[in-house]
């Protein structure tokens, strides 16, 4: 599966918000390592960095929480369903999830790594 599928996948609306997400908190990281000289700014951009990652993983988890509603609502118009359709809906709902947690996880990452070479 390539990125656009699993964009497509794990629902456009919610995927592309993340995507945005994950270019700004790119950005803010440049941004961070550009001012390193000037400590307030560089502290101003790594803080904006951590609270947008922040933002994507409550979002990311909005994100499956909004799609396991709808998955439940068909699941009870539709009556019984086989357990391979609920796993797969399992699965896709947590696509947006995980896409929320990596972008956390790699403005974390680029906090330590800041952190640790701005000494």
């Amino acid at each position: 599966m390539n990125i656009i599928e699993f964009h497509i996948e794990g629902g456009i609306e919610f995927m592309s918000v993340l995507f945005l997400l994950l270019l700004a908190v790119i950005a803010t990281s440049i941004l961070t390592v550009k001012n390193k000289a000037d400590k307030s700014k560089a502290d101003k951009w790594l803080k904006i960095s951590q609270e947008i990652a922040l933002f994507a993983l409550v979002f990311g988890v909005l994100g499956q929480f909004v799609g396991l509603l709808a998955g439940f609502q068909a699941i009870e118009e539709a009556g019984e369903i086989s357990q391979g359709i609920l796993a797969g809906g399992l699965k896709i709902s947590s696509y947006v999830t995980v896409y929320g947690i990596f972008i956390f996880l790699l403005a974390k990452l680029f906090k330590i790594g800041f952190q640790i070479t701005k000494k």
